[in-house]
């Protein structure tokens, strides 16, 4: 870890500190009276609470989004940025308020804390909800939200929008946004649990399938891929947006599950065999399947292990809940969906996902309604 600097302080109460204390009374001189929101959402560790000091050493430090009427951004939004680039600052509670290029990326718009003496190349983001909401989730909920527009947003990005802080909301529309999303509607839960099992159903044979003919890697990798499937499910069961590679344990370990089953995956994940790994995996399986009952969403379903027809290995038969959450769904539309389910449920790749205009191409282009 990073020493020798500032004693460190959490992102958001960091950028909640800088607000107040610097942000606002230089907005309330430049612009008094013109409304605003204040808050520290999108990308960025300290928004999901996973801050470390090494997160310091890119894209972390005193910013936050200023949200301003539609109609003031064009008239004010200049001189705002402006002003607060002649006046912050130089340091808050030790850290740089000036954000410089770090000369090591190839992306230029990654930027790390760096002194200056000259005027203060600040993170304060100056725009409008609207704006900001289409850009960052591929649409603006205030307008109405769609099915397609839940499942075409991956959920790294649902989680940045509905966690975080807002620290001042005199718009009077931050805060309903997020209520908004901060959950899938009913109907849409549902159809994304059903996928989410409808993926295990069809991998959790081949942990002893390449196990039976010699291949334990084949059998490991199967087993890592069947881990992270269930990990994303207990997010999902809980009613969290499952974050992106980097902060799934994390936010695994604080689901319902995560205590109890960390060291059953793991175990899992360690064996060096295919019957062990199995075995720890059937294990995962039937505590998951306890906790779908529990949730009361369909008709009660055996969480108990069988055989997979007439070869000898024991699996969930994770399709039988795919099954019955499919019978729970009302919505017409949403029953018709295939059964590839969210974009990030389909889809692997950080390039497609970090492009919002991208995952919504993607997901229209595969929804072809299911016939039965």
């Amino acid at each position: 870890m990073p020493t020798g600097g500032p004693a460190f302080i959490p992102g958001l109460e960091l950028s909640r500190r800088f607000y107040t204390d610097a942000v606002r009374p230089l907005l309330d001189e430049i612009a008094p009276g013109i409304p605003h929101s204040a808050a520290r959402l999108g990308s960025g560790s300290e928004v999901l609470g996973y801050d470390t000091p090494r997160s310091a050493d890119h894209e972390w430090g005193p910013r936050l989004q200023l949200f301003l009427h539609r109609r003031d951004v064009s008239r004010h939004a200049g001189r705002i940025r402006h002003f607060l680039s002649e006046h912050l600052p130089k340091t808050f509670h030790g850290h740089p308020t000036n954000f410089a290029p770090t000369g090591e990326r190839t992306d230029a718009d990654i930027r790390v804390m760096q002194a200056t003496e000259g005027p203060v190349h600040h993170r304060v983001e100056i725009t409008h909800i609207s704006a900001w909401s289409t850009a960052t989730l591929g649409f603006d909920p205030a307008t109405g939200i769609t099915p397609t527009d839940w499942l075409a947003a991956p959920t790294q990005r649902l989680a940045e929008v509905t966690a975080g802080a807002v620290f001042h909301d005199g718009l009077h529309e931050l805060t309903s946004l997020r209520r908004a999303l901060r959950w899938y509607p009913h109907d849409t839960w549902l159809h994304v649990l059903a996928c989410q099992w409808q993926r295990i159903s069809q991998e959790e044979a081949f942990v002893g399938r390449c196990g039976e003919v010699g291949d334990e890697l084949g059998s490991t990798i199967t087993a890592g891929r069947l881990t992270r499937d269930l990990m994303r499910l207990c997010l999902l069961m809980d009613r969290h947006y499952p974050p992106y590679t980097k902060w799934l344990g994390t936010a695994f370990n604080r689901t319902t599950a995560g205590h109890h089953l960390t060291p059953v995956l793991t175990a899992a994940l360690s064996a060096t065999d295919w019957r062990t790994r199995e075995k720890h995996l059937c294990q995962a399986y039937e505590a998951i399947g306890s906790l779908h009952n529990q949730l009361g969403l369909t008709d009660h379903v055996d969480p108990t292990t069988r055989p997979y027809h007439s070869r000898p290995f024991q699996v969930l038969r994770a399709e039988r809940f795919t099954e019955a959450l499919l019978a729970r769904i009302e919505d017409p539309a949403i029953k018709r969906l295939p059964l590839t389910g969210a974009i990030d449920q389909f889809a692997d790749s950080t390039d497609l996902l970090g492009r919002v205009e991208l995952t919504r191409a993607v997901y229209r282009a595969t929804q072809k309604p299911r016939s039965d």
